[in-house]
């Protein structure tokens, strides 16, 4: 894309929260800094029957408000059918211009970039700018300890939708480029310091914008800290597979509630399923990758919040695959496999982040160690680790044979 073509189309800020009052005022005040600017947000109260309620506004009024019947009612099918072709609408109108895209609390930020990125070709009228979360101090830690549902808050966007409170809410602040800290007057010191604490081990890559803590905000100040910045790299894969690729997955400071687990050495699946609740009950947030000796060939995502745990498939490891499948991955994960190749196990490898407010770092380390192979199983090799029992039997299916 040329310099011209870059600087001709509209540029998108994507604003998340599960705070709906301190997402809108945030919105608002956006609007209200900048008077060209647009708002797009959407009402899935009605998705479950198949309705989406879109409103377009500007500060001064509010130039829409549709009912958009879906064909399938379910979030993936919205982004798709009715997201992607308002901003490609839109940013045709308004080359130049700017486009904010207010998400409801049931849609994840990573989950418009995926849309977005099979719906824009490279001639887009858009380009997104930066992902925005508003973490609302009063509610965001009770949220992220919560072992509710969705569906408990009625916020569930179709019937199989059984994404936990504390997931979602930990997804939208680990994707943002910029985290808004929303304080209110009268927030004592210490519990907003905890919070940007805990803000930051979740997502360490974001930069923090605080606001709130005087009766007065600047407009113009918070559109300066969240707009036009160009924080956002198309090109960065998914929290859980940001490993893989040889970037940063959390920090490793467990004095202050983060710490990073690595090991060559492979689980023992039995030993790691029996142990899952008690490492998750350590942490608020569990994310990385883990690799188990029962099932060498593939990597396995995992991730806990609210108390619960899930497993699944990232794919196969560069070892496991024969040479010519290697360029269907990126270059950063070739080049982060080269740059650490083990001679036995190759890229082989569990990256296991924790983070909570009061971790017990021996313990957990300890525990998370007792789950691997002993120097006796690791000598038996890889036939005889297929052997051994395996409550993840069939638990993360990955599209082909690695061999092929």
């Amino acid at each position: 894309m040329s310099l011209q073509s870059i600087t001709s189309v509209a540029t998108v800020t994507v604003l998340s929260g599960f705070s709906p009052g301190a997402v809108q005022a945030a919105a608002r005040a956006l609007l209200i800094a900048d008077e060209t600017l647009l708002a797009i947000s959407y009402d899935l109260t009605g998705l479950r029957e198949g309705v989406v309620r879109r409103r377009v506004e500007s500060a001064a009024s509010v130039l829409s408000q549709d009912e958009v019947t879906t064909v399938h009612g379910c979030v993936s099918c919205t982004l798709r059918e009715e997201i992607v072709p308002t901003l490609a609408r839109l940013g045709q109108d308004r080359p130049g211009r700017g486009l904010l895209l207010v998400l409801p609390p049931a849609i994840e930020p990573e989950a418009v970039a995926t849309a977005c990125a099979h719906g824009f070709g490279a001639d887009a009228p858009v380009r997104f700018d930066s992902y925005v979360t508003v973490v609302d101090a009063d509610r965001f830690l009770d949220d992220l300890a919560s072992p509710d549902d969705l569906r408990h808050r009625d916020l569930h966007a179709a019937a199989d939708d059984h994404r936990a409170v504390a997931e979602v809410v930990a997804h939208q602040v680990e994707f943002s480029d910029t985290v808004v800290l929303w304080n209110r007057p009268g927030t004592q010191a210490y519990e907003s310091q905890r919070l940007a604490a805990l803000v930051r081990r979740l997502a360490p890559w974001a930069v923090q914008v605080h606001v709130g803590a005087s009766p007065t905000l600047d407009c113009t100040a918070l559109s300066a800290h969240v707009r036009g910045t160009g924080r956002h790299d198309p090109f960065r894969p998914g929290t859980l597979g940001r490993a893989l690729e040889g970037r940063q997955i959390a920090l490793h400071d467990p004095e202050n509630g983060s710490m990073v687990f690595r090991s060559r050495r492979p689980f023992h699946p039995q030993r790691l399923h029996d142990a899952l609740e008690e490492v998750t009950g350590h942490a608020l947030r569990g994310r990385g990758q883990l690799w188990i000796a029962s099932q060498p060939d593939t990597v396995v995502a995992f991730e806990s919040a609210g108390g619960g745990a899930s497993l699944g498939s990232l794919g196969h490891w560069l070892a496991a695959l024969p040479a010519h499948r290697w360029t269907e991955t990126s270059d950063d994960r070739r080049l982060a496999a080269d740059l650490d190749w083990d001679p036995y196990y190759g890229d082989r490898r569990t990256v296991l982040a924790l983070i909570g407010l009061d971790l017990n770092y021996p313990a957990i380390r300890a525990l998370l160690q007792s789950c691997l192979l002993t120097d006796d199983e690791l000598a038996d090799g890889f036939d005889a680790w297929r052997a051994l029992p395996d409550p993840f039997a069939g638990c993360f299916p990955t599209d082909t044979e690695p061999g092929r």
